[in-house]
């Protein structure tokens, strides 16, 4: 019997797949718990509609990442932190620092989870960081860290 799967099941497939299976394991198992519908015309039309929707709606998230990479790449955000005598900083810029400054400079609104950095920016000068805006979209934003 052929099943759509409607959510992923242990060695047999994901999501969305259409698998064959015996008929007893799919009407006592894979229907009766919902993790699965018999691949009819109507179900088989629902899930390419679905499929439909889906790549629609991956194609519009890729288009603003994009859109929002390049205007990372255009940007430029100024902070400032205490230092020594010596020029030594006192503190550090972390990533949820650096997205309230970007939203604040730049108007532009960046999850301080996307920012991919290894440690907190604790030197004077102009750094490079690194923002995943999506699977297959990154940016470097230009960040300048001055003395206060």
């Amino acid at each position: 019997m052929k099943v759509i799967l409607t959510e992923d099941v242990k060695a047999l497939g994901k999501k969305g797949q259409v698998v064959d299976v015996s008929d007893g394991y799919a009407r006592n198992f894979l229907l009766k718990t919902g993790k699965g519908l018999e691949a009819n015309a109507k179900n088989m039309n629902d899930l390419k509609l679905q499929k439909a929707t889906a790549d629609r709606r991956a194609q519009k998230e890729l288009e603003a990442a994009q859109e929002l990479a390049k205007k990372l790449e255009a940007a430029e955000v100024e902070l400032a932190i205490k230092t020594g005598e010596s020029g030594k900083a006192f503190g550090s810029v972390s990533s949820k620092e650096i997205s309230a400054t970007l939203k604040e400079q730049a108007g532009l609104e960046v999850d301080k989870k996307k920012f991919q950095m290894k440690e907190t920016l604790k030197t004077i000068g102009t750094h490079q960081v690194t923002v995943k805006l999506h699977a297959k979209v990154t940016a470097q934003l230009k960040v300048t860290i001055k003395e206060a």
